[in-house]
């Protein structure tokens, strides 16, 4: 199977940090992140472009003859000399360093090469022992938020985003249904539950024949290693290092089977009660009165033998699902097709890729009926923040272009910052003059908790604020979340009258499944937005989906199912 974009990029990020660890020239190492970018956001294959002969590798802005021979070189092989030969002069244990918040490699490097460290444990008991504090470049402080991330970090080495996951699984899929012998197959545990994070793999088959099954998953092309083979189960490890486990079951356990390996544990805990309380017993062979089945070729007809619904696998985790199931009031989740609008992205006017023009095309090629541009405000440097007078430019652009669009309407907006000290980073008469105003905290993220809830909070009563993005500011196995006190933020927007953003970047999805359902017991309305920087960063949106359904949002709860008439009118309202 051809290498993907993202799993090629994923390579040059490693020989980046590589080379960074190592001390190269910062603009060899800027290449290969810059390269990786590109090829992340590219909407075409480069495998294909490297197998059409007409075709140049080095037509692609950014890349150049050596990185297109690189990829070559990836695509046709599937390895890259050059990543073999830094990992040799490397410890692989060593990379693992890179996990702790806030360690990148230059720091890492300092670890490894003044005091021979190579691995999680070396690194706790070196802090512990006050010795990485005294090394060039470190401090007390620096010593103490390595302790503090380190249990971060240890959680990190096996679990992949969602996103990344269901690439994994449609490839996988997409093999096993070419097999004559499999009637059905179906991925099943945290991955079916959408959990944002994902740590193993869990595929359930129908097949009267177990073997033929499990030599043709063996055969698959991204299986490097079987590590446990039995009669009707079999467990390996892709390339990627993911563990992926494949069950064979009979058509009349297939319901039974997918409900019990879906879980969450905690929910089949209480399934397991009801089913005793009813005289029953339930596993994943199916539900029994005696020895004598009565469910377990559907999930439908498992849960109906026990008096419940069909769950959302999404709502699977032991929290209220029981509760609604009993009054009848189970939730209907929110979907993809109900989002209207998309209130932030990016064009290149700042950090975006695609610009103006381009951005709108694409969101109504998928069929959004608004859009607001929100690119940074003057703050983000690195980013090209606009200030007032850039601000106004662009708007007036958009104003050109509202007059002949039809079919989609473009909302003046802005992504503004919160500052360290407190307020915004533009004035409130230039922010008068926008239709949707999104404020966040990119600096100061480490702020005392007091502090950095009084600045957010501060931001929420500005009457020209619409929402907060990404509210705490966590990207997923790299960042935590700031120290924001979330019921203070809650009660604010609710009082003030104004939004929370579910950013639905697969490695931000923020605010989490749990804030989000506190937010819908606060009666504040969800944002659902991209923040998309190119074209194809729209089609993040079903991520945001995903953890709203986990949060048991329904339509009503997303503001930005409504048209932006309808959605406005929430805005402001006491």
């Amino acid at each position: 199977m051809p290498m993907k974009n993202g799993e090629i990029a994923d390579q040059f990020d490693l020989v980046a940090d590589l080379l960074e660890f190592q001390g190269e020239n910062p603009f060899r190492l800027r290449a290969y992140r810059n390269a990786a970018m590109t090829l992340r956001d590219l909407t075409e294959a480069v495998a294909s472009i490297v197998q059409t002969p007409e075709r140049k590798l080095t037509d692609i802005p950014g890349i150049g003859k050596d990185l297109a021979d690189k990829i070559t070189t990836l695509v046709t092989t599937g390895q890259l000399p050059l990543l073999v030969e830094l990992t040799a002069k490397v410890p692989p244990s060593v990379l693992v360093l890179l996990r702790v918040p806030g360690l990148g490699p230059k720091k890492a490097a300092v670890l490894y090469n003044e005091l021979h460290i190579g691995t999680l444990e070396e690194l706790r008991a070196a802090c512990e022992a006050h010795r990485v504090r005294d090394l060039k470049g470190f401090g007390e402080k620096t010593e103490q938020k390595i302790l503090e991330g380190l249990s971060h970090a240890a959680t990190t080495d096996v679990r992949i985003y969602w996103a990344k996951a269901d690439e994994y699984v449609q490839a996988l899929l997409t093999y096993l249904r070419g097999c004559p012998e499999i009637a059905q197959v179906e991925a099943a545990g945290s991955y079916r539950r959408r959990r944002e994070t994902i740590g193993d793999l869990d595929l359930l088959v129908v097949s009267t024949e177990p073997g033929v099954v499990m030599d043709h998953f063996a055969a698959y092309e991204g299986v490097v290693d079987t590590i446990a083979r039995g009669d009707t189960k079999m467990s390996v490890r892709l390339s990627g290092g993911l563990q992926v486990d494949l069950r064979v079951v009979p058509a009349e356990s297939f319901g039974a089977a997918l409900q019990y390996f879906t879980g969450s544990k905690g929910h089949n805990v209480i399934l397991r009660g009801r089913a005793k309380s009813a005289g029953l017993k339930i596993n994943e062979y199916g539900v029994y009165r005696g020895e004598q089945s009565i469910a377990g070729r559907t999930e439908e007809e498992v849960y109906a033998a026990l008096g419940l619904p069909l769950f959302p696998p999404e709502l699977r985790e032991a929290r209220r699902e029981f509760e609604w199931a009993a009054a009848g009031q189970l939730p209907g989740l929110v979907a993809l097709e109900d989002l209207r609008g998309d209130l932030h992205m990016h064009t290149d006017a700042t950090d975006g890729k695609s610009t103006l023009e381009e951005m709108i095309a694409a969101a109504r090629e998928r069929g959004l009926e608004f859009i607001a541009i929100t690119d940074h405000s003057k703050r983000v440097t690195m980013a090209n923040g606009l200030d007032g007078t850039r601000l106004r430019q662009q708007w007036a652009q958009i104003d050109k272009l509202n007059a002949k669009l039809q079919g989609i309407s473009v909302l003046k907006g802005v992504e503004v910052d919160i500052l360290e000290k407190g307020g915004l980073d533009i004035p409130d008469d230039v922010l008068a003059e926008a239709d949707w105003v999104v404020a966040s905290v990119h600096y100061g993220q480490n702020q005392p908790r007091e502090q950095i809830t009084r600045r957010i909070v501060d931001a929420l009563k500005n009457p020209h604020v619409s929402a907060i993005a990404h509210p705490t500011g966590r990207i997923l196995n790299r960042r935590k979340s700031y120290d924001v006190d979330l019921d203070a933020m809650f009660q604010t927007a609710r009082d003030y009258g104004k939004l929370l953003e579910l950013n639905a970047n697969p490695a931000r999805l923020d605010l989490d499944d749990v804030a989000c359902a506190a937010a819908k017991n606060y009666q504040i309305p969800i944002v659902i937005s991209s923040d998309a920087h190119s074209t194809l960063g729209l089609d993040v949106l079903r991520y945001g989906i995903n953890q709203a359904r986990r949060a048991g949002l329904t339509k009503a709860d997303v503001a930005n199912t409504r048209p932006w008439d309808e959605m406005r009118s929430l805005i402001g309202k006491k």
